[in-house]
């Protein structure tokens, strides 16, 4: 199946480039993220529009990322800059830009100046949210301000002539009070998309794409998360019988995802292998503190382990040659793949995976963002306990233990997060909210227990809403949920004397503590 249209994003190194992805997708149109190089090999009969992304570097570093002045000019389609974008239009075509005498990051507010069609429905003061250094003092011959802020007044410009617009602030981000009205107007009434993407169009497209596998197996290494639970249910589209699911009880596993494994894939007649690794896992990684360390020797441990289980099943039935992933966008852009020009965040368990696995990786979501499985998941008919399951990292509960690891330290982290989960469930929060999890801090305190001094450990509560995991925004819980929550871990946990709430976003913060 082919995609009707496409709007392509140009990468440029900002951590939101996969949010102005998400957004237009959500809208109902495909967009996918291409290298700035790489934009003539993409442009086709498809693409509707190109929106330039933000990103961290200026335009007059040497090193920054750019497209040519021939590539932006000869575009007979509609380009909306944003940010770094905003600033590399007006560089390229004559403008000024300079650095700020102040750096803006964080809210602003947007007055309008002129009305355009890019801004209908837009009020003509709202917030806007600025992450930038340099600013356009002059714009390039033929561009119109649109609309400025208190410290840049050249905000929105627009050149309907060569139907370029740009702006210095995140359309995409959710501070940015009508910033998806914003994009929906440059998709629809600028670029004159039609629209009806759904997630299920990529779907269909990779099963197309993979006709051919049919007669090869796969494993799926499974872990009782919405993410290898959707991609085994796609992959055995492919393999049907051939098809092996492999839960690997490293001991760092969600507490009940076991017996969810088992139940849940045995029950639709699926090949199901667990195999219990947990005293070898938990032997190797005892004493690691560092985290980074933890992901790798972690991830190295899990694949050489993985390699020898297909082995034996290669022995037993034959002709394995895919190891299907469940690895999604943001899981490549945080681990620096997905751009030449991002920072890497920390690695993640999948990505880790395609170098270390005997198997060719076949990833069904890689190009998927987490509310997009979700809805795969329901257009499945799966049930809201699997569709609205949490988040649960690839290491598990190795990387919600700050600090060594060591068996004591991963039952503390395990009961109390047990806590957490049945608590939510209990209250209704579970499903209101995109993760709810606790966390083993690296730090003990003193405390009182049965009128004796106490010297034991922290648990941090960490509670977010987010959409994609890109971004997240703690959650104003209620106290008596917060407080059954603390009273419970503090009376039936050993070890722990004192409970704390996380209160940062990510960012600047991430989800996990590791």
């Amino acid at each position: 199946m082919e995609i009707g249209e496409k709007i392509l994003v140009v990468e440029f190194g900002s951590q939101y480039s996969h949010l102005i992805v998400k957004r237009v997708r959500k809208l109902g149109v495909y967009a996918e993220l291409i290298y700035p190089d790489k934009v003539g090999e993409y442009l086709d009969d498809s693409v509707k529009g190109v929106i330039l992304s933000g990103g961290p570097m200026s335009v007059y570093d040497d090193s920054s990322p750019k497209i040519s002045r021939d590539i932006l000019e000869g575009l007979d389609i509609p380009v909306l800059g944003i940010c770094y974008g905003h600033q590399l239009v007006s560089y390229l075509l004559g403008g000024v830009v300079e650095r700020a005498s102040k750096a803006e990051y964080g809210p602003s507010t947007l007055s309008i100046d002129h009305y355009h069609e890019l801004l209908d429905g837009i009020p003509p003061v709202s917030r806007v949210w600025m992450s930038h250094g340099d600013i356009v003092k002059t714009p390039p011959r033929g561009f119109k301000v649109l609309g400025h802020t208190a410290s840049d007044r050249n905000t929105i410009l627009a050149d309907d002539s060569r139907r370029i617009y740009t702006t210095q602030f995140h359309p995409e981000v959710a501070h940015t009070e009508y910033g998806v009205q914003l994009l929906r107007n440059f998709v629809y009434r600028i670029c004159g998309c039609g629209g009806g993407y759904r997630p299920k169009t990529l779907v269909e497209k990779f099963l197309k794409e993979y006709e051919w596998v049919s007669n090869h197996g796969a494993v799926v290494a499974v872990s009782g998360g919405v993410d290898s639970t959707v991609t085994a249910l796609i992959l055995r589209e492919l393999f049907g019988d051939n098809l092996h699911l492999v839960f690997l009880n490293t001991g760092f596993n969600r507490v009940g995802d076991r017996e969810f494994v088992e139940d849940f894939f045995g029950a639709l007649d699926m090949n199901i292998h667990v195999v219990d690794v947990e005293d070898k896992f938990v032997s190797e990684l005892s004493g690691v503190s560092d985290p980074e360390e933890k992901r790798w020797r972690f991830s190295t441990l899990y694949f050489e382990t993985l390699n020898t289980v297909v082995r034996r099943l290669d022995a037993l039935y034959g002709g394995l040659k895919f190891l299907g992933q469940g690895t999604l966008y943001p899981d490549v852009v945080e681990s620096g793949v997905a751009s030449r020009y991002t920072d890497r965040i920390k690695s993640h368990h999948n990505v880790v995976g395609r170098r270390l696995s005997l198997l060719e990786p076949i990833e069904p979501l890689k190009d998927f963002y987490k509310d997009e499985v979700r809805e795969l998941a329901r257009e499945m008919g799966l049930p809201r306990e699997v569709y609205m399951k949490h988040p649960f990292p690839g290491p598990g509960y190795l990387v919600r233990i700050v600090g060594p690891i060591d068996r004591w330290r991963l039952e503390i982290v395990k009961s109390a997060d047990k806590i957490v989960v049945e608590e939510l469930m209990e209250s209704g929060w579970y499903w209101r909210v995109w993760q709810g999890f606790a966390a083993l801090l690296g730090v003990k305190s003193v405390g009182v227990k049965g009128d004796r001094r106490s010297y034991e450990y922290m648990v941090g509560l960490r509670i977010v809403y987010s959409e994609d995991g890109m971004t997240a925004n703690h959650v104003k819980m209620p106290y008596d949920v917060l407080d059954t929550i603390a009273g419970r871990i503090l009376a039936e946990v050993g070890g722990v004397n004192r409970v704390l709430y996380d209160l940062s976003d990510k960012p600047p913060a991430t989800i996990e503590y590791e």
